[in-house]
């Protein structure tokens, strides 16, 4: 029995080693997997090194063309919208029907009005017969000088009710009007709001109609750009579409507060005897010319927006990692981006690729050995 047990032992330990070296060859296939994990990720990037370079002092920017004059038609009472007869796009006319409320209890406070009216009419008809008669009879000494000051008030107090209640009735009458929402200018409608069956309060706008005429173009101007501009310069505005369209234009209006979002300042330019193409709502160009300065430029595909704000990617040359700064941009087109503030002559700033890095990923620039 023992010869067979020791036998068992022999058998045994081959599978033991077995088993052990399987642990030891899948632990060390675990720690290679979490090696290749760790491994640092090397994003192939194209960039450009930037350097500071005299500008011909034009400088373009993009922007829209809107009425010098936007007007919100609403309703000066509450009620239910029953119709709207114009949509986007339409033109309006002086004394055009826009929109209807539903005038039914205004109707009634007219026919209310009316009858009250008529009721404070007979009652004044009936105060100045009754006052002719006591006149008559005082002079006799048929009544007491009482009896006619009492008829006189009457007379006053009934002419006072009659006035009261067609002033109630005018009001009623003009409410009934308000139903009814006119246009009073000419233009084309840009906008629109509630639908009919909603019920809308005074003063809601109901349809914007952009007023007919002058026209402005419209720029976000960065404030460095906004600070060295010269005083009413001359802008010649061409239309994106077709730069064989253009109009010349001066600043009408500058907005004192920059925008919350882009950071930049609303800049109305009038358009002085504005071609026809270039309609309500259509891109624009704006070219100024301003003096000479030296001026940094990247490609149109390096920037990119970071919580709202303008940035670029900047290479470190020594760690090969990217980070993420924040630029000012001065101007702008669909091929290049002119940079007021953010960059200096000798930065690397990635051109291909923006959109798969993050901060302190790793890089490789294209043409290089990693």
């Amino acid at each position: 029995m023992s010869a067979t047990l020791a036998a068992e032992r022999i058998v045994s330990r081959p599978k033991t080693a077995v088993f052990v070296a399987l642990g030891a060859l899948l632990l060390l296939s675990a720690c290679k997997r979490a090696d290749e994990v760790a491994a640092p990720e090397i994003r192939p990037v194209r960039v450009t090194t930037i350097e500071s370079r005299a500008t011909n002092g034009v400088v373009s920017l993009t922007g829209t063309v809107q009425a010098q004059t936007e007007i919100n038609l609403a309703f000066r009472i509450d009620g239910r919208l029953i119709d709207r007869s114009v949509d986007i796009g339409d033109t309006v006319k002086p004394g055009q029907l826009i929109a209807r409320l539903d005038s039914q209890n205004e109707e009634t406070s007219v026919l209310s009005a009316r009858a009250q009216l008529a009721a404070a009419r007979a009652q004044l008809v009936e105060a100045r017969n009754n006052h002719a008669r006591m006149r008559d009879l005082v002079a006799e000494s048929a009544v007491s000088r009482a009896t006619f000051d009492q008829a006189v008030a009457m007379l006053k107090t009934a002419e006072s009710q009659v006035d009261s209640v067609q002033a109630q009735l005018t009001l009623a009458l003009n409410r009934l009007s308000y139903t009814r929402l006119v246009s009073e200018v000419a233009g084309v409608v840009t906008a629109r709001g509630p639908e009919p069956g909603e019920v809308v309060s005074a003063g809601r706008m109901i349809v914007q109609v952009a007023r007919e005429g002058a026209r402005d173009a419209v720029f976000g101007v960065p404030a460095q750009l906004k600070d060295i501009a010269p005083k009413n310069p001359e802008i010649r505005v061409v239309l994106t579409s077709d730069p064989s369209i253009s109009a010349i234009g001066r600043v009408r209006e500058v907005s004192p507060r920059a925008d919350a979002v882009t950071g930049t300042f609303a800049v109305r330019v009038r358009l002085i005897d504005p071609p026809a193409a270039m309609r309500l709502g259509s891109t624009v160009t704006g070219s100024v010319n301003l003096d000479a300065t030296n001026a940094i430029e990247i490609p149109a595909s390096a920037l990119m927006r970071s919580d709202g704000t303008a940035a670029v990617w900047v290479v470190d040359a020594q760690a090969m990692t990217v980070s993420l700064r924040r630029v000012e941009v001065q101007s702008q087109d669909t091929v290049s981006v002119r940079i007021g503030a953010g960059l200096k002559a000798g930065d690397l700033v990635v051109t291909a690729g923006v959109q798969a890095l993050h901060p302190g990923q790793k890089v490789r620039l294209l043409g290089t050995k990693s």
